[in-house]
């Protein structure tokens, strides 16, 4: 099936996609009325596949579809759990991991889990969906490298170090507002192994939710671009899930990607999760963020699934609304297809090399 929707296909930094399909037992494969992604609804927007998270649940009672509960427990470093023991989140991935790739393999063809850069612009050029999985936290990671092997020949491409919280590895970012990201220590000792593990296997590092001195860590250490997959300008919107100006520079000086966040919360000056937020709003920090670091650099990270979009726009059937907003700024032509999808391509090709 074709997608219905005229504009290059928008391929997703970021949707919490798996989580909404576990809690409410939906088909992917069926329009729904809840969450913001399933096939028909992509099919619908032109969204032509994403980046697909594997989030695991701290032990204690966590629904992070209910942002009031997430926001309470990881508003502040201080009521943060500690680490999760590492087989707990083993086990938590390898089912989240397991409901994806079932997704792809029932799918008729329609859905595939890409591997390599090639794969996905085949995909995105003949209309099947692309699945790339990604942690969102290095958690079911063992110090010693042996679960990212077996993790990589399941499909997994991309890893996010932490969420907002503290592991092994690093510390992200409290949701907090206002706030600079410049909150906690940088990497631990096995954080820095772990970056060097990731670069030697070519699996994209994602430095949304770290902390800034883990952030500035990882820029001294790894050798691939730099990538936020869902973080928007600290200069327009304070919260220290944002990126500041130091940061966006150096993401585009080492030929990186900044991806957009939707999440009304990371797009407003006052941090406020109202949902009548104008998609100018987002326009904003797209122009915001390409003024400073170029067309190149900078890409979509909804949040799907995991945050709370502007009203005008609702779920991934909303995103021509997006692309006609971008266009009414000047967004056009290549220029377009790059913020929708090429940029995406292209800065995964470089760190994978394939």
């Amino acid at each position: 099936m074709a997608p219905t929707s005229t504009h290059p296909a928008v391929f997703d930094g970021h949707n919490d996609t798996v989580l909404s399909l576990e809690r409410t037992g939906r088909s992917f494969f069926e329009r729904s009325p809840e969450g913001h992604i399933d096939l028909p609804r992509a099919r619908a927007g032109g969204l032509g596949g994403g980046i697909f998270a594997v989030y695991i649940r701290d032990p204690i009672a966590v629904d992070p579809q209910r942002l009031d509960t997430v926001m309470n427990i990881y508003g502040d470093e201080r009521t943060w759990p500690e680490p999760m023991p590492l087989e707990y989140a083993q086990s938590m991935a390898l089912n989240l991991l397991g409901r994806l790739l079932r997704v792809a393999n029932a799918s008729d063809g329609q859905v595939a889990v890409v591997r390599a850069a090639a794969d996905l612009q085949h995909c995105l050029d003949r209309g099947i969906f692309a699945m790339l999985l990604h942690f969102e936290g290095a958690e079911p990671l063992d110090p010693d490298g042996h679960a990212l092997e077996a993790f990589y020949a399941a499909g997994v491409r991309s890893v996010g170090l932490t969420h907002s919280r503290r592991n092994r590895y690093c510390q992200g970012v409290p949701f907090k507002f206002p706030s600079t990201p410049d909150l906690g220590p940088g990497l631990t000792d096995e954080g820095r192994v772990l970056v060097r593990q990731l670069n030697a296997r070519r699996v994209m590092i994602d430095l949304s939710h770290l902390n800034e001195q883990g952030f500035w860590d990882v820029a001294k250490l790894s050798t691939a671009p730099l990538v936020a997959t869902h973080s928007n300008a600290h200069a327009l919107s304070a919260t220290p899930r944002n990126l500041t100006d130091r940061q966006l520079d150096a993401i585009r000086d080492s030929g990186g990607v900044a991806g957009l966040n939707f999440h009304v919360g990371f797009l407003r000056r006052d941090g406020g999760r109202d949902a009548n937020t104008p998609l100018a709003t987002m326009v904003d920090h797209v122009a915001y963020m390409v003024e400073r670091m170029g067309i190149d650099h900078v890409a979509m990270g909804s949040d799907f699934d995991g945050a709370t979009m502007p009203a005008d726009l609702g779920d991934a059937a909303g995103l021509p609304k997006l692309v006609r907003a971008l266009e009414e700024r000047g967004f056009t032509g290549e220029d377009l297809r790059k913020l929708l999808h090429g940029n995406w391509v292209r800065v995964l090709r470089e760190t994978w090399g394939a």
